[in-house]
């Protein structure tokens, strides 16, 4: 459950602290996105500098 702490740590410091919301759709929205992002273009060094989807696809390649 470590992965899920560090997840919302990231969530906030990089999404919902910089921005302001005016309402909660505003905020869904931008969660959804974050989201996809974080799982489909953000790197991670600890993946070999892929984004998540990416180091599941390959290692299932390998497999």
């Amino acid at each position: 459950m470590r992965w899920l702490k560090v997840f919302f740590s990231t969530l906030k410091s990089e999404c919902f602290y910089l921005n302001r919301y005016d309402s909660i759709n505003e905020l869904k929205q931008a969660v959804d996105e974050y989201i996809h992002y974080y799982n489909h273009e953000r790197i991670s060094l600890r993946l070999k500098a892929l984004s998540p989807v990416e180091y599941r696809t390959q290692a299932l390649l390998a497999a």
